[in-house]
């Protein structure tokens, strides 16, 4: 019975050790539009300057920014957040018209 209780406290404690190291670095996809390599680079640069964003990769033909963060220091919405001060519009922060005329002829999108 010993055995038994000991078994199933290690998989108990085990997989709260994996769920948490999961929690740790979620994966988020937002949709930002941009056209060009420049957009690339501001987008993934305001995504990566939000503390808690480990790692971010833009995607010109999906137009989706994958985000790997750490939830105790920061949100997805912030970093939608942070994208749109950048000028570029996420699927649930529009950027400011401001924001938007600052970007270079060529990285206007379709509003």
């Amino acid at each position: 019975m010993k055995k038994l209780f000991l078994t199933l406290g290690l998989f108990l404690v085990t997989n709260a050790a994996i769920v948490a190291q999961e929690k740790e670095q979620p994966k988020q996809v937002i949709g930002v539009k941009g056209l060009c390599e420049m957009c690339k680079k501001r987008i993934e640069k305001a995504a990566l300057d939000v503390k808690g964003v480990r790692s971010v990769d833009w995607s010109i033909a999906d137009q989706q920014l994958t985000v790997y963060l750490n939830p105790k220091k920061t949100t997805g919405k912030e970093v939608q957040e942070a994208v749109a001060l950048a000028g570029h519009d996420t699927e649930s922060v529009k950027a400011t018209d401001e924001a938007y005329n600052n970007l270079h002829g060529c990285c206007k999108y379709e509003r």
